[in-house]
């Protein structure tokens, strides 16, 4: 079994497993501009307090000319939550104004030009692409990079190494899934550490469950990571 088929297995196997769970797969695309400044929010934080900080801001502003006209110090107070508000408040403020007079308030399509916008790399840009637009894109966050290196799909060091293998082996028509298959997956079963192998739906096209295996462990479900494997 080559890579691309690997991973087609995994992506089929899993959809399965958390079809109820897909947010993204059960409504329409949601508003892109409430996406990008959302996944600036998440940066450094817990997705608990990047949900307060996203509401609370959006519930005063809602617009990208909104955003841009507001005060720092009124963002500031509304995204508090989020943790390092005050980088993430100039930022978003920066943000909404390149939107309004660059792109008349509507958030680019293109991943090269989102990621001209400050603050946004390569996974903020596929998170708009995918969930506010429903385009093909591949976000990459740290449970994606863990667990495509884990399963031997990928060998690489850095998120953005990631995204670039995984477009060239995920047939397209599964790019969209794969970031929400593997946060899910990856915050209750194939975790940072400890992962819970025992429970896991794919651990027999898994190369680290194997190696495990390979080493005689029994209890491979309490076992702690390499620190190389940590992201």
């Amino acid at each position: 079994m080559n890579k691309k088929e690997k991973i087609t297995k995994i992506i089929k196997i899993l959809k399965r497993k958390l079809i109820g769970k897909l947010s993204h797969l059960a409504s329409e695309p949601r508003e892109p501009f409430r996406i990008l400044i959302g996944t600036i929010l998440s940066q450094r934080t817990k997705d608990r307090n990047t949900a307060i900080a996203t509401n609370k801001l959006f519930s005063k502003f809602k617009t990208p000319k909104q955003m841009a006209e507001a005060k720092v110090s009124e963002i500031e107070k509304l995204i508090k939550k989020s943790g390092f508000y005050k980088t993430k408040a100039r930022r978003i403020k920066e943000v909404s104004r390149i939107i309004v007079k660059k792109y008349k308030g509507r958030v680019p399509k293109s991943k090269e030009e989102l990621i001209e916008l400050p603050g946004v790399g390569p996974k903020t840009a596929g998170c708009v692409l995918v969930y506010g637009m429903n385009i093909d894109a591949i976000p990459v966050d740290t449970h994606v990079h863990r667990i495509s290196n884990r399963l031997g799909i990928v060998k690489t060091k850095t998120p953005e190494q990631t995204e670039k293998k995984l477009e060239k082996i995920v047939p397209k028509k599964y790019w969209k899934y794969v970031n929400e298959l593997f946060v899910i997956y990856g915050q209750n079963v194939c975790r940072p550490i400890k992962p819970r192998c025992e429970i896991c739906s794919i651990k027999n096209y898994c190369d680290y469950y194997k190696k495990l295996r390979r080493v005689g462990n029994r209890s491979v479900g309490n076992v702690l990571i390499d620190k190389s494997e940590e992201v």
